[in-house]
């Protein structure tokens, strides 16, 4: 894969850029503390902004490698305040695939900012990147995240079962994705 770091992605609503460590707040605020918002997830809530703080200079000191990428979500018509965030979670450089993970705070849910944000970045990776395949999981509780893949053209594999832990214990996962060939 051509890997070129995580590069500033904008659609018709959204910028997807770069975390920068003055978006703790934010990222604390609109999803990161919320239990709803974290349910299927393998990370917990953030019990305070200083908990968003620390995982945000992790990742901005990331951003140096080309392989790295995280992105905050930005609905434009809310200024540069992030309200969610997607990135490559796993990759396999043998067989260029990537996985996506995302996740955006409640009361953006339900108006396509997620699907428009995979969307964006299943297309960053096939265009620049050179993967072959992305791929994404979910929950098989969290039937919503499964919609915005199927929106995005990834196609449902299968469902693992007991194959993953989330906030929940241990799960069921369902797999979906996407080829190149396909786009």
């Amino acid at each position: 894969m051509n890997h070129c770091g995580t590069c500033r992605l904008e659609t018709g609503r959204l910028v997807l850029r770069q975390f920068v460590t003055d978006d703790a707040a934010a990222m604390y605020r609109n999803w990161a503390s919320d239990s709803e918002v974290t349910r299927y997830l393998t990370w917990s809530p953030h019990a305070g902004e200083d908990v968003s703080m620390a995982l945000l200079k992790e990742w901005t000191a990331s951003y140096q490698n080309d392989n790295y990428y995280q992105w905050a979500i930005v609905l434009k018509e809310n200024g540069d305040e992030p309200i969610g965030s997607i990135s490559a979670v796993h990759q396999n450089e043998d067989l260029s695939i990537i996985q996506i993970g995302y996740c955006i705070g409640r009361p953006w849910w339900n108006r396509g900012i997620t699907s428009e944000a995979l969307g964006a970045v299943i297309d960053f990776f096939f265009e620049k990147v050179g993967a072959n395949r992305v791929e994404a999981i979910h929950d098989p509780n969290n039937p919503h995240s499964g919609m915005v893949m199927r929106k995005c053209g990834m196609k449902y594999e299968g469902t693992l079962r007991s194959s993953a832990r989330n906030n929940q214990g241990i799960c069921d996962a369902c797999w979906y994705a996407v080829l190149r060939s396909e786009r």
